[in-house]
């Protein structure tokens, strides 16, 4: 559980109550969206976690399975472009941080500045990795305690300058705008943080209830971000501003707090970066592609900083991470319904040999036809439904731009696969299945 309640304690969480509140819900609509949207995706995390301590291995090569060894190969990119998505927002926030600061200190944020911020802020995000894996993890534990304190200084400053009363009353959404916040909420938490469940719970004792696996899962997930995500939603009420989430909070906080609060949140946006580039790599291993570690960590830093200098330039922040989310939902809603109907089908039973997807290793396959069918037809569903600032679908168009893309891709997904895979299921012999406990 703590290891949940630390990874979800970051300015990136508060960031997307924030965004709630640009879709123009109000505060106590946002507040709901809130509280609904994570009710409802952490639950999928708790689930995808149950898998690690069985199988011990991560959740996405669990996930051959349902697609086979090559077909999860697909998964592997699809879980490195979330990543490289993840990693850019992360540094965009550090970038505005960064600028923020120059500006205190009398340098404006001219075209020149902010290309040799990005750069040289890259230039440290690219050397950190080097550190290694284990001491990254453990400056991210130390920051994360460290953040839960700044958080509740930060809530003591900002919720006395919040008039509840009129912002609960004033503006507001409309039923439709509502569900594209929830699904928003969703994508940014438990169902995104799905594809990493086993990932964290192999490392258990084989032995340890699925229950008590799944519930803290959820709920180490589930408390942090409802917390910090009001206290996002409570802070734009009064400092919001459409561009950018960082350069407003001088206005409303004090210099004392700011500074350093935005020092710690730089360094441990790049820290947590760092970590997340080592999970980058093992997506780009399930998806087959030999890629040196160095390799991969330049390669990313490269897109994160393309990336960055196009939000800092040019877009919305809140409006690229709209578009980046509501991408992300078609094919994570129908990739966890699979991946969580084939766990109950199979009653939690893997053939693991089978699972690996080695050089020479004929007896594993290669693509199954059901999960493949399944994943597709859902993404198809899914992208009918979705409403992002980039994109709206012919579906959500009908309905006065409802995003209904998670619920619709869950559905059809794992009845399609359910339909598609029963019969393979039930004829696997028992002396193939491999477990663990």
């Amino acid at each position: 559980m703590f290891l949940w309640a630390g990874t979800t304690t970051t300015v990136f969480t508060v960031v997307y109550g924030a965004l709630v509140v640009t879709l123009g819900l109000n505060f106590i609509q946002a507040v709901v969206a809130i509280i609904l949207g994570n009710l409802l995706a952490y639950p999928l995390l708790g689930l995808a976690s149950v898998q690690g301590p069985k199988t011990g291995t991560t959740t996405l090569t669990v996930s051959r399975a349902s697609y086979g060894p090559k077909g999860g190969r697909i998964l592997g990119v699809f879980g490195w472009l979330t990543l490289v998505g993840f990693e850019a927002g992360g540094f965009i926030l550090v970038v505005f941080a960064g600028l923020t600061l120059l500006d205190r200190a009398g340098i404006s944020s001219t075209p020149p500045v902010q290309i040799v911020t990005i750069v040289v802020l890259a230039g440290i995000q690219l050397l950190l990795p080097l550190f290694g894996h284990a001491a990254m993890m453990k400056l991210q534990k130390y920051f994360s305690a460290i953040f839960a304190v700044a958080f509740v200084l930060m809530a003591v400053l900002v919720l006395p300058k919040v008039d509840f009363a009129a912002a609960s009353v004033t503006g507001g959404a409309s039923l439709s705008m509502f569900t594209v916040a929830v699904a928003l909420i969703m994508a940014s938490g438990g169902l995104s943080w799905a594809p990493a469940g086993s990932n964290f719970s192999r490392y258990l004792p084989q032995n340890v209830s699925g229950r008590a696996v799944a519930f803290y899962a959820a709920v180490g997930g589930f408390v942090p971000y409802v917390l910090l995500q009001i206290l996002g939603a409570a802070t734009a009420s009064i400092t919001l501003d459409v561009s950018d989430p960082i350069s407003g909070l001088p206005g409303v906080l004090p210099a004392w707090f700011v500074v350093p609060y935005l020092i710690l949140a730089m360094v441990s946006l790049l820290v947590q970066n760092s970590t997340n580039l080592y999970s980058s790599g093992l997506n780009l291993q399930t998806a087959g592609v030999k890629v040196s570690r160095v390799g991969m960590v330049l390669v990313d830093t490269v897109l994160c900083a393309v990336i960055t200098y196009v939000a800092v330039t040019g877009e919305s922040f809140y409006a690229l991470l709209n578009a980046f989310l509501g991408l992300l939902v078609i094919w994570l809603a129908p990739w966890v319904a699979i991946y969580i109907t084939d766990w109950l089908m199979r009653r939690g039973r893997y053939d693991l040999a089978a699972l690996a997807d080695e050089p020479g290793r004929k007896r594993a396959g290669g693509y199954r036809l059901s999960g493949m069918a399944a994943q597709a037809l859902g993404m198809l569903v899914s992208g009918l439904w979705l409403n992002s600032s980039t994109y709206v679908g012919p579906l959500a168009k009908l309905t006065n731009g409802a995003d209904l893309s998670i619920p619709a891709g869950l559905v059809i997904a794992a009845l399609t696969y359910w339909i598609l895979a029963r019969r393979t299921i039930n004829k696997t012999p028992t002396a193939l299945l491999s477990e663990h406990a």
